[in-house]
């Protein structure tokens, strides 16, 4: 109910890693987060701090993301925030930060995209035709010429009600 909702935009620096478990698909991969800004010095854009984090995918979305992302694909992942601290003895404490994505999508503003669904096939009948394709044509024009759209061929003559 409280939880941290996040959506980071960055590059995949690892290839996801695709697990088929009993309880459903797991997916995994790195995102690296980097801030820019406007070096005035330099006039130039600059390279800020980069941020990593693990991004889990699960069900639906883990076969997905390991069927449609490559490293260096840039990506929007919307999802809840964990930040998780360890200790082992001997060793050092160390802290991650975790997304366990909502949706997962490719950054068209800096490339583009196509989109495939990937749903079940809906299962047919045997013997059954096939659906259709529907028309997708525009009608052809009737002979007359359509109005040309204007701010005076808008205009209504007002409707007496009685």
């Amino acid at each position: 109910m409280n939880e941290t909702m996040v959506c980071a935009v960055g590059n995949v620096a690892t290839q996801p890693v695709y697990r088929d478990l009993a309880a459903g698909a797991s997916a995994r991969f790195r995102l690296a987060v980097t801030s820019r800004y406007w070096d005035r010095e330099k006039g130039t854009w600059t390279d800020g701090h980069t941020n990593f984090f693990t991004v889990w995918a699960n069900r639906q979305l883990a076969t997905n993301a390991a069927a449609s992302l490559n490293v260096g694909d840039p990506v929007m992942v919307q999802g809840r925030l964990r930040v998780r601290t360890e200790s082992r003895e001997g060793q050092q404490s160390w802290t991650s930060a975790d997304i366990d994505a909502v949706a997962i999508g490719h950054d068209i503003s800096r490339g583009t995209s196509a989109f495939r669904r990937s749903g079940r096939p809906e299962p047919m009948a045997v013997g059954a035709p096939a659906r259709p394709e529907p028309n997708w044509e525009t009608p052809a024009a009737d002979a007359a010429e359509p109005e040309p759209d204007t701010p005076q061929s808008r205009r209504r003559e007002p409707v007496a009600v009685t």
